[in-house]
């Protein structure tokens, strides 16, 4: 029996049901971007899985020329007294001329995107442009001249080859930053030096380390010709394979060459990964 009043009718509204979250929805960004990113940060973790693939087969192949029993490749060759030094030092030079580069160029192009010296950076870009148009042989003979021999030589020389790329980029990362976002942390109080380094270069940090990345390659490749100036390297394999008419030899200096060069360009993805702020 109800103890409710004849005729009288329950108001039970149903509550709408709220509906589930939709997984797909989690991220504003646009789909084709998500994507992007899902095939960048496989990329990422691809990358060494191929290069430590591509240092089993040079192993296997470095192996088979030891065991066919060739004195002259086996010479050339020999780990311990040549490639591994030779490595080391191409490695060596490529690294330090990359930080000179970075020193130099990303401070300079901040300065020549400020509004008060923005008119003279037409006449620095023709400058840093400059080491680029020479042919590398002629920029390495051009500093031995004035420098004479060695490896120091070598590494001033490919630091002001390889300057244009991170010049050129900081340029661009910094004046590809929204000028809105700048003008509202100036209006929360910040000051230009504020600006600068909590809003502008963490912005730029992607397009200055995609020129950094591209300085680094072009100084490893161009390291080879170290060895043509004093400054050792696994060029010496190479021009040893060239002289003797051995492919062998030939194919370990430059095989070599690309592990150490895709080595570092994966080194720099993930620099470009950990400093790139989060949500760009």
């Amino acid at each position: 029996m109800s103890g409710g009043a004849p005729g009288a009718t329950l108001d039970r509204t149903e509550p709408e049901a709220v509906p589930e979250p939709d997984a797909s929805a989690t991220s504003s960004a646009p789909p084709a971007t998500r994507r992007a990113r899902a095939i960048k940060t496989a990329g990422l973790w691809l990358a060494p899985v191929m290069i430590a693939l591509l240092a089993l087969l040079f192993f296997l192949y470095y192996r088979g020329l030891q065991a066919d029993g060739n004195s002259t490749v086996i010479s050339a060759l020999n780990w311990g007294d040549k490639l591994l030094p030779q490595t080391i030092r191409i490695v060596y030079i490529a690294f330090w001329s990359t930080v000179i580069v970075i020193l130099v160029a990303v401070p300079l192009g901040i300065v020549l995107t400020r509004p008060a010296v923005r008119r003279i950076s037409p006449f620095i870009l023709a400058v840093a442009n400059s080491g680029q148009a020479l042919p590398a042989y002629g920029l390495l003979v051009i500093f031995l001249g004035i420098m004479g021999q060695g490896r120091f030589t070598v590494i001033v020389a490919l630091s002001l080859y390889a300057l244009l790329p991170v010049l050129r980029n900081t340029m661009v990362g910094l004046d590809g930053v929204d000028r809105s976002v700048i003008e509202a942390g100036r209006g929360m109080g910040m000051t230009k030096m504020q600006a600068l380094t909590r809003i502008e270069l963490p912005l730029a940090v992607p397009i200055v380390i995609a020129g950094v990345r591209t300085a680094l390659t072009l100084n490893i490749g161009m390291a080879t010709l170290a060895f043509l100036i004093g400054g050792g390297g696994l060029g010496i394999t190479i021009q040893t394979g060239l002289k003797l008419n051995q492919d062998p030899i030939l194919i370990v200096g430059a095989w070599l060459v690309a592990l150490v060069a895709l080595s570092f360009d994966w080194l720099g993805a993930v620099a470009e990964r950990v400093l790139k702020p989060r949500g760009l």
